[in-house]
C-alpha cells in the first residue's frame, strides 16, 4: 500500500529512461503512483532521452522509437496529458542550458560519491562508461526538477540519496545568487511512496536488459509459459519442503495481483509446504492473465489511434517549456547574465 498523498498541493517533477513497452515493474514501480499523484498535484512527468545516452551513446538510434512505445503504455495505463504535463526532456531545452550552469558550481567529489556510480560501472561493465554525461548525470537530474521549480520527486528509499544531492547543488546555487529569506529555487523533497516489491522471473530486480521482466502486453501464452518456468525459492528443492515466500517472485507479484485472502493463503501455503511451487503459480495466472489482457485491449486502441500520442507529447512539450522558460529567465538574471 502506497503512503497517504500530502494534503497540500504539490509541483511533482519525475521521470524515466524510454526502454520501449513496459514491464509490470514499470507500472508497479512508478506508473500506477503517478496516477495517483496526478489526482491531486500538479504533475510533470518525462522521458529521460537524454539521461538514456549516458549508458546507451554508442547506439542511440532506438531512443525515439522505444520513448514512443512507453508513451503510448503511459496513455493505455491511464496517465491523463490533461492531468499531468507528459513531455520529452530533449523537446525543453531548457534542460541542457540550466545543467550546465548548475555544472559550474557542483564539486566533482559530490558526483563520484553518488552510490550508483560506481555500482552501475561495475553492472554494465561491458560498457565505457568513463565519460562526463554519466559522471554528470546528477547534475542534469537536477536541472531537471529545478527547471520547474518542484516541492518534491517521489522515490523509493533507495534514490533518497540522489535527491539530497539534488537538495545540496540547489542549495548551493541559492547560497550564491539568492538570499536565505528568497531562495530561487526550492531544495525539492524525495516524496517517499511504498511501492510493492517486484521481482524478475529469475529471481533478481525486474529489469528488461536482463531478459527477466514480465512485459504488460505480453501475449497469454507466452506470459503462462514463462511464469510456469520462474524461480521460485531455490531453498525448496522438494514438493514437500517449507518454503520462504519472501525470497519468491512469485509472492510478490501475487501481493501485487492477486486479493488479500489469496495472498494470506500462499503465504501460509508456501510456509508450511501445504501448496507446491505450480500451484501457487496457477493460482497468480488466474489472477495476472486478466491484468494483462485489459492493457493489451487498451493498447491496442492507443494504437489505433497514434495522434493521441503525438499530440500528448507535443502539448506537453509547450507546457512544460513555458515553465522552465520562466525559471531560466529568473536563474539568468540572478546570475547577472543578461545584457
Amino acid at each position: 500500500m502506497s503512503d497517504p498523498v500530502p494534503a497540500r498541493r504539490l509541483r511533482v517533477v519525475s521521470g524515466t529512461r524510454p526502454t520501449g513497452n513496459l514491464h509490470v515493474g514499470h507500472y508497479h514501480g512508478a506508473v500506477r503512483n503517478w496516477i495517483r499523484l496526478a489526482e491531486q498535484h500538479e504533475c510533470f512527468y518525462f522521458s529521460a532521452d537524454w539521461h538514456a545516452l549516458t549508458t546507451h551513446y554508442r547506439d542511440p538510434s532506438e531512443v525515439k522509437q522505444a520513448e514512443r512505445e512507453m508513451f503510448a503504455d503511459w496513455l493505455a495505463l491511464g496517465l491523463d496529458p490533461s492531468r499531468a504535463v507528459l513531455f520529452v526532456q530533449s523537446d525543453v531545452k531548457e534542460h541542457a542550458e540550466l545543467a550546465l550552469l548548475l555544472g559550474m558550481m557542483t564539486p566533482i567529489p559530490w558526483l563520484e560519491r553518488v552510490p550508483t556510480y560506481k555500482e552501475t560501472q561495475q553492472q554494465l561493465s561491458d560498457r565505457d562508461l568513463s565519460n562526463y554525461g554519466f559522471l554528470g548525470y546528477p547534475v542534469l537530474q537536477t536541472a531537471d526538477v529545478a527547471a520547474y521549480r518542484a516541492d518534491a520527486v517521489p522515490v523509493g528509499q533507495d534514490q533518497v540519496a540522489h535527491i539530497e544531492l539534488s537538495r545540496e547543488i540547489v542549495r548551493r546555487f541559492n547560497g550564491l545568487y539568492a538570499t536565505p529569506e528568497r531562495p530561487l529555487l526550492p531544495e525539492p523533497q524525495p516524496l517517499l511512496t511504498a511501492n510493492p516489491k517486484i521481482l524478475g522471473l529469475d529471481g533478481r530486480k525486474m529489469s528488461k536488459s536482463y531478459g527477466n521482466a514480465l512485459l504488460l502486453g505480453e501475449e497469454e501464452g507466452s506470459a503462462r509459459k514463462r511464469l510456469m518456468s520462474a524461480v521460485t525459492d531455490p531453498q525448496r528443492m522438494r514438493r514437500h519442503d517449507p518454503g520462504n515466500p519472501e525470497v519468491c517472485g512469485i509472492f510478490f507479484l501475487h501481493k501485487a495481483y492477486s486479493p488479500e485472502a489469496t495472498v494470506r493463503e500462499m503465504d501460509a501455503g508456501c510456509r508450511s509446504a501445504g501448496i507446491g511451487c505450480v500451484d501457487c503459480k496457477k493460482r497468480l495466472l488466474e489472477n495476472l492473465l486478466p491484468e494483462l489482457e485489459k492493457h493489451r485491449r487498451a493498447r491496442a486502441e492507443v494504437d489505433r489511434e497514434p495522434e493521441r500520442v503525438d499530440a500528448a507529447m507535443r502539448d506537453g512539450a509547450l507546457r512544460a517549456r513555458a515553465e522552465a522558460e520562466r525559471t531560466l529567465a529568473d536563474v539568468r538574471k540572478a546570475m547577472k547574465l543578461v545584457r
